[in-house]
């Protein structure tokens, strides 16, 4: 079974996990959980760059490491094989990097916006939050109410920084095995954007599942199955 590293998005932290942890290991896997630098560890968010978010998640990898990014984690754990070589990655409703563009422009460039006003900068200009009122609706509209509650209550401020710095795509990335699990009724990078992001991977490695943002919370159970499918074939290659 794999040791698979799972790596959270924008204003979350390795809390978003917690359903989704016993779930792959009742399959038998061994998961694992970071926090990304500037979530919940008292650093400036101004102080935090893309270069250290990337080696912080390369910090934890192994050759025998699956490494799974959910939304914006699919910039550093792209960047992160340029330090550590991992068994695959996996991408969970996430960006996939354009080389030389930043998070930022990839957000942009979509084929629509889906945040708007509800992401509300700081004060001096170097994070933002979403707004408790708007972040249901973009992450969560389908997960129970319970997990609703501990989600918006554990949502935390983004370092503007790494998001704004362009990705150098790793050449070792082009041979890494991947794939991707799309979000088909995600409300905050839209479902059509990422299909188009991965166009051009082998129907095989690309996977669907029908929840919005946070399928770790809002089907946890079917989420693990499919990691486990997608580990499955990959130790295979």
């Amino acid at each position: 079974m794999a040791d698979i590293l799972l790596v959270h998005g924008s204003c979350h932290g390795a809390w978003c996990w917690r359903d989704l942890i016993p779930a792959l290991t009742a399959l038998g896997h061994s998961p694992r959980t970071v926090d990304l630098p500037g979530h919940g560890d008292g650093r400036p968010p101004a102080d935090v760059t893309l270069e250290e978010t990337c080696r912080a998640v390369a910090a934890e990898i192994s050759a025998d490491t699956l490494v799974l990014g959910h939304s914006w984690a699919g910039f550093p754990i792209t960047g992160a094989v340029e330090y550590a070589r991992p068994r695959g990655l996996i991408y969970l409703c996430a960006y996939v990097p354009t080389h030389q563009m930043s998070l930022i422009d990839m957000r942009k460039a979509g084929p629509r916006q889906t945040i708007g006003d509800a992401a509300v900068k700081s004060a001096d200009g170097h994070s933002y939050t979403i707004r408790r009122d708007r972040a249901a609706d973009l992450f969560c509209h389908d997960c129970p109410p319970e997990a609703l509650s501990y989600a918006l209550d554990h949502l935390c401020p983004q370092p503007i920084l790494p998001q704004a710095t362009p990705l150098a795509v790793p050449a070792s990335w082009e041979a890494l095995p991947k794939a991707y699990i799309r979000a088909t009724q995600d409300r905050t990078i839209p479902p059509e954007y990422q299909a188009s992001m991965v166009a051009d991977w082998p129907a095989t490695d690309v996977h669907a599942i029908e929840t919005s943002h946070s399928p770790f919370f809002a089907a946890p159970a079917l989420l693990a199955s499919l990691i486990d499918q997608i580990a499955a074939r990959m130790a295979r290659m």
